[in-house]
């Protein structure tokens, strides 16, 4: 089973857009994908819950829900047989909540818009994630999606320069999810594989 957590502490990066196609593939594809909601907006759940009884399964677990009758182990639980773990986490998210929060991800994905704004607050989740978090750039967990951008403008040369800075490497032909797709599939080393980098992604 595979966990992937989508993070961003800024609102409106993309987050449960990301989750929910995710999602959407994985239970096409026959994995029987769980999507985990702990956005207290709860999009990604009532995007769940409108899906026809004909469409591919996807089990939801609203975990920004809380539930006095169960525990919240019981409440947080996996169905056996689960491909894929996507979870949607909260905008404002502090950087002492991200190693919980990533402890158990095989892959991090971290949505970015190009704006000058996000590409800051982008900065500092990666900072937060490499030194609070203690994600590795050599594990190949962390990925950085630069979501609805236009090329040849100053913006996304400026969103390129910015990824680079962090030894990100950045390949204008990723335009479509197979990709982002493909990377998943990676298997995550944990450090143990020298020489690394993290993986960016543009989303048009």
């Amino acid at each position: 089973m595979q966990r992937i957590v989508v993070l961003n502490p800024k609102g409106g990066s993309g987050k449960t857009t990301i989750a929910i196609n995710l999602a959407s593939h994985f239970a096409l594809h026959g994995e029987r994908p769980v999507l985990m909601d702990y956005d207290p907006q709860g999009s990604s759940a009532h995007w769940v819950q409108k899906r026809t009884k004909h469409q591919a399964r996807i089990h939801l677990i609203s975990a920004f829900e809380r539930d006095p009758r169960v525990t919240r182990t019981f409440q947080l639980r996996i169905p056996e047989g689960t491909g894929r773990v996507i979870v949607d986490t909260p905008a404002a998210i502090e950087a002492q909540e991200m190693p919980e929060v990533t402890r158990t991800a095989d892959k991090i994905l971290v949505p970015v818009l190009p704006s000058d704004i996000d590409i800051h607050a982008c900065s500092r989740c990666v900072q937060n994630l490499l030194l609070i978090a203690k994600v590795h750039r050599n594990d190949h967990r962390l990925g950085i999606i630069a979501n609805r951008v236009r090329l040849n403008t100053a913006i996304y040369r400026s969103l390129s320069r910015f990824l680079r800075t962090l030894g990100i490497q950045v390949a204008d032909d990723l335009a479509a999810w197979q990709p982002l797709l493909d990377w998943l599939d990676v298997p995550s080393t944990r450090g143990s594989v020298p020489g690394g980098m993290v993986q960016s992604a543009r989303l048009g």
